[in-house]
């Protein structure tokens, strides 16, 4: 094949995909979500469909697979062709905790990472006659009594128990911890007295918080968070690399075409730092996040291989 040829080939071939990746999307954009409906990633994930749908020029189909804390809706999802019309709304425990916890047939390396969008911290709360106000007061509470309290979290090796477990390890700290099947399960069972400490999401115990009944010592992210003035940060604690947090994430399969990827980034960015949704997230008490690409893999990559150190601690 001549020079020329070869030449006149390529360009052609620029021909066909430029018009094609300029047209995208053209059709309706499946997003699948590995919950039930009316959770937070199912809430937070709807919301920013229908500004996605309006930055995009197209439809958004929103398809719950929920079970296996996330799982089974990655499995699913990772089989989706790499076209640009199935994206992966999800929450960071299925790709960083779950797999520390059971066998599941993907990787992160079975996704393209396109942008995150959010972040709140986990919280732990006591009753308002607890001993302790403070996190400073709240760890040295728990440490010179060990074995004495019991903490709710999202199930065995769930995020909340390993980000408590990174607090606690770091104290010497011995507390017990009791799972539960969500945040909405474990606040049930503190408010009711079963567990001694709530430990979860911001959103479903603020109210209690507000109210006076409930009080948070300690947040598990590195700064305090304005929905919670009065928890301390890691930070505070001297705890500040012990950060873990709970955020949400936009990916798509693997091998998906990296231009389709920075256009959706470009759309998420934008729609994340819409008002309106600024305004949506501030009532879960959570913040705009915008990690795109690579520093997402980079992201994720991290907090495996940090929860994998405390999950094998744990012996889990």
């Amino acid at each position: 094949m001549t020079y020329k040829a070869t030449c006149f080939g390529i360009a052609i071939t620029a021909m066909i995909a430029a018009p094609a990746l300029a047209e995208y999307p053209e059709r309706t954009i499946e997003l699948t979500i590995p919950a039930g409906a009316g959770g937070g990633t199912d809430t937070s994930a709807r919301k920013l469909a229908i500004l996605l749908e309006k930055k995009l020029g197209t439809s958004i189909a929103v398809i719950n697979i929920g079970g296996g804390g996330g799982s089974v809706g990655a499995t699913q999802f990772m089989l989706t062709e790499p076209d640009g019309y199935s994206l992966f709304a999800t929450w960071n425990s299925p790709l960083t905790t779950v797999p520390q916890v059971q066998s599941v047939a993907y990787t992160l390396d079975s996704f393209t990472p396109i942008a995150s969008t959010s972040e709140s911290a986990y919280t732990l709360c006591v009753k308002a006659d607890f001993p302790a106000t403070t996190g400073e007061e709240f760890l040295a509470e728990l440490a010179a009594n060990p074995g004495k309290y019991t903490y709710g979290n999202d199930g065995i090796g769930g995020t909340m128990q390993l980000a408590a477990e990174r607090i606690f390890q770091a104290k010497g700290i011995e507390a017990v911890a009791i799972p539960f099947g969500g945040a909405g399960e474990t606040l049930q069972n503190f408010l009711g007295d079963h567990v001694d400490i709530y430990g979860g999401s911001i959103a479903p115990v603020l109210p209690y918080v507000q109210s006076g009944d409930v009080k948070c010592p300690l947040l598990t992210s590195a700064a305090g968070v304005k929905a919670l003035p009065g928890a301390s940060g890691l930070e505070a604690v001297g705890l500040a690399d012990k950060e873990t947090l709970l955020w949400r994430a936009i990916l798509g399969p693997k091998d998906l075409d990296p231009s389709i990827v920075d256009k959706l980034a470009v759309a998420i960015d934008e729609s994340v730092n819409d008002p309106s949704y600024v305004e949506f997230l501030a009532t879960m008490g959570e913040v705009p996040k915008v990690v795109k690409g690579e520093a997402l893999k980079i992201r994720l990559e991290n907090e495996y291989k940090a929860l994998a150190e405390v999950s094998k601690a744990l012996g889990l």
